[in-house]
């Protein structure tokens, strides 16, 4: 291979990994539409869920996001009436982690008041897009 096509390739490469990884942090951390499947208390191992919506955070022991995600979240379940914040250790439910087609954590579902999934998130919550998201499941 010449020296010209070689860094050719080289730099497809580096411009393919760049995009790449542009996408991949424009998705993460943002609320998206979920299944609407129902999720119950017992589901996640809590006691009860929230009376007026729920933001369900699955964690691992080795999460490096997985503190500062819940602060975010426990932080904005404080600012509204009826809005709980559940963490689920997935190192001690791992079952869960298939049941809800986690891949990666933190993964947090936002729950309405009857259970519903109206939004997930993958990897870091981001507090505005949990606060409009969250506003978005309260005033419907």
């Amino acid at each position: 291979m010449s020296a010209p096509l070689a860094l050719l390739v080289v730099l497809g490469l580096v411009a393919l990994a760049t995009a790449a990884g542009l996408v991949w942090r424009a998705r993460t951390g943002r609320v998206r539409a979920a299944r609407a499947d129902l999720v119950t208390a017992s589901d996640v191992g809590a006691a009860g869920l929230g009376s007026r919506a729920t933001l369900v955070q699955f964690s691992t022991a080795f999460c490096a996001q997985c503190p500062g995600t819940a602060r975010v979240l426990a932080g904005v379940a404080r600012e509204r009436d009826g809005v709980e914040h559940l963490d689920v250790d997935l190192t001690v439910r791992p079952e869960l982690a298939r049941r809800f087609g986690v891949l990666q954590t933190p993964t947090t579902l936002l729950l309405d008041a009857r259970g519903a999934v109206r939004g997930r998130i993958a990897g870091a919550a981001r507090p505005d897009d949990v606060r409009s998201a969250l506003d978005r499941i309260l005033t419907e």
